[in-house]
């Protein structure tokens, strides 16, 4: 499974954990389903947090049904593993590391209405199927010129360009 890291992930002073999280590549021609957030005016690939006794996979297939309203998760395929830090928002613990999981999937069947959870829908996500390239020059250009960008946008900048490289879809 290839390292999706462009150095390796540094730790951050103070309190930490580690979260585990599982993320979907699902392509369809040269488009891709991610999630658009409002607030944060960029795109990220679906998937979240890994919760406890559940497997990658079930995390997975769960997440896509809830953000996505994918029904049928076909076809797990490892892709990469991109391992970060974060400050954490809450006290308990001054930063995060988070593991993500990548995965090609493929979904088949009807999609359902999302059922995202609340912050999710406050932040105005919904799911979008658009060209990777549109999504990659989107999320560079909040990169370098947008005030409220989330942590997590130079972790989907660069997972989105893997893919993009790695099946040709620049």
């Amino acid at each position: 499974m290839r390292q999706l890291n462009l150095s390796p992930a540094q730790p951050l002073a103070g309190s930490c954990f580690e979260r585990l999280a599982a993320r979907a590549i699902v392509i369809r021609g040269n488009d891709i389903l991610l999630l658009y957030t409002a607030r944060y005016d960029d795109y990220t690939l679906p998937g979240g947090g890994v919760d406890k006794g559940e497997n990658m996979e079930d995390a997975l297939a769960r997440e896509l049904l809830e953000e996505t309203g994918a029904k049928s998760v076909i076809n797990f395929e490892p892709f990469g593993v991109y391992e970060e830090y974060q400050h954490w928002h809450k006290p308990d613990f001054d930063n995060v590391k988070i593991v993500s999981h990548c995965y090609l999937v493929e979904i088949c069947g009807e999609f359902t209405t999302p059922q995202m959870e609340s912050y999710e829908q406050a932040n105005g996500m919904r799911p979008v199927w658009l060209p990777i390239k549109d999504a990659i020059a989107h999320n560079r250009s909040a990169l370098a010129n947008s005030d409220k960008k989330g942590q997590s946008l130079q972790r989907e900048t660069i997972i989105l360009e893997t893919v993009a490289k790695e099946f040709g879809l620049n």
